[in-house]
């Protein structure tokens, strides 16, 4: 069974999913493909041992405090492809951000290839199941824009604002889907 809750932060709704002992799942409000990669039917329970972990990390997170995603019993769905780059979004650190370029090389690099898509990774980045926890939202384009965040290019600004980016050498899209 698959368990639901929801924490109410700074960015709006966050909906939590787990499975009673990892967490599984973390989206926010609106987002695009929201409770995507569910394995089956949820149902709301407030009161799992996992969210009141989750609860506690993100409360620090919000708080300006540097908790790291190893601190939680992390379970994401996904592709043996996804759970590479949502590993390598994992080893991001606070008030950093990278590149899909970058990321798309580091893959190539521990899969033994010349090169990788930099679509193909951001299309994983994109379907990251655990926003914020998995910091997704520290990865920008080649060129410094806030592309790809499935919360929204103002969420996606906030969260790197609240970790301490420089948001002078950002920019936003003129188009794409993170709009």
């Amino acid at each position: 069974m698959v368990w639901t809750t929801v924490y109410q932060s700074p960015i709006g709704g966050l909906t939590l999913a787990g499975d009673g002992e990892h967490l599984t799942g973390l989206w926010v409000e609106g987002q695009k493909y929201f409770m995507a990669g569910l394995t089956e039917p949820a149902a709301r329970k407030d009161d799992s041992p996992v969210f009141e972990q989750a609860r506690q990390w993100l409360d620090r997170y919000f708080a300006g405090e540097r908790p790291v995603p190893e601190e939680l019993p992390l379970r994401p769905h996904g592709t043996a492809f996804q759970r590479a780059v949502w590993e390598c979004l994992c080893k991001i650190p606070w008030g950093q951000v990278t590149t899909y370029g970058a990321i798309s090389r580091e893959i190539a690099r521990q899969l033994g290839r010349a090169s990788l898509s930099a679509q193909a990774v951001g299309g994983a980045v994109g379907h990251n199941p655990i926003s914020i926890i998995i910091p997704c939202h520290r990865v920008v384009g080649a060129d410094g824009s806030l592309t790809g965040y499935a919360g929204g290019v103002d969420r996606k600004l906030w969260l790197l604002q609240r970790e301490g980016v420089d948001a002078s050498r950002l920019r936003r899209p003129r188009r794409g889907s993170a709009l």
